[in-house]
């Protein structure tokens, strides 16, 4: 089974490239021009398995808020590709992942329907190069356009690299987990429904 995605968008603000690999080895070819971005996008491919191929240019003088939303979107819907009809996926995950003071829990449905519940604050406005407020906005596009229900929580930590970081290996595990193929459906779409289409 060939489970990969590419995803393209250009506008005035932005134009980035993803393609994916759900079955990789996670390996990562990041490129955002917000370095603490792409370490957190590294992180993400590394602990998921997924091998991640991204290049975005955007207005990154003005501030990085559009391209890192828009590298959700795009990577939203090179995750939704991948995923095709969803068939034989474990489907629901979760994850607990501590990094030194952190905590950070991330519980994934790949239910084919967009939403974000997020409980954390960061202390910093700014983690290197990168608004820390902007980490809901990539998570929001990101669940909005893979059709992926994401519920994230930051339980504990006071350094807020760690946080992040810890949210980021999270996500990844949990990803991980519900894209992964169980043999016992049968290829079967894991839905009442017979259908994950949203």
């Amino acid at each position: 089974m060939n489970r990969t995605g590419k995803a393209e968008r250009t506008t005035a603000e932005t134009s980035i490239a993803v393609r994916i690999d759900l079955d990789g080895t996670g390996e990562g070819e990041i490129s955002s021009g917000i370095a603490f971005f792409d370490h957190m996008l590294a992180q993400l491919a590394k602990h998921g398995l997924i091998d991640l191929d991204l290049r975005a240019s955007g207005d990154i003088e003005i501030d990085a808020h559009h391209t890192v939303e828009d590298c959700g979107i795009v990577l939203g819907r090179a995750l939704a590709e991948a995923l095709g009809d969803r068939g034989g996926i474990t489907r629901m995950a979760d994850a607990l992942v501590p990094l030194d003071d952190a905590l950070a829990r991330v519980v994934v449905d790949l239910s084919g329907r967009g939403y974000l519940a997020y409980e954390g604050e960061f202390d910093s406005e700014r983690l290197g190069d990168l608004d820390t407020q902007l980490i809901r906005e990539f998570l929001y596009a990101l669940s909005i356009n893979a059709g992926l229900n994401l519920h994230v929580s930051i339980l504990a930590g006071h350094n807020d690299h760690h946080r992040a970081e810890a949210l980021f290996k999270a996500l990844a595990r949990a990803l991980r987990q519900a894209v992964s193929i169980d043999p016992r459906r049968g290829g079967q779409v894991p839905s009442t429904k017979g259908t994950l289409d949203g």
